[in-house]
């Protein structure tokens, strides 16, 4: 997992991402989907942003797939 993920400044709504859902933490299935929300209030945390997406999906973010970084960073 890229260090990105686990930094809560490179998250915002609107980003594509892939996540992981809790019920598939075992197999490390991921799932596609726009960021809606940020539920991880600290600035890192090391298993991943938790994230609700626009589809209210909830998980941690694995990879950061695409999007505007509004501080020029992705």
């Amino acid at each position: 997992m890229d260090d990105n993920n686990c930094r809560r400044d490179r998250i915002y709504p609107g980003l594509l991402v892939d996540i992981v859902l809790k019920k598939d933490q075992p197999t490390g299935r991921l799932t596609r989907g726009t960021v809606g929300r940020l539920l991880t209030n600290k600035s890192y945390h090391p298993r991943g942003i938790k994230v609700m997406l626009t589809d209210g999906q909830v998980g941690r973010v694995q990879h950061i797939i695409s999007g505007q970084d509004p501080h020029g960073l992705v």
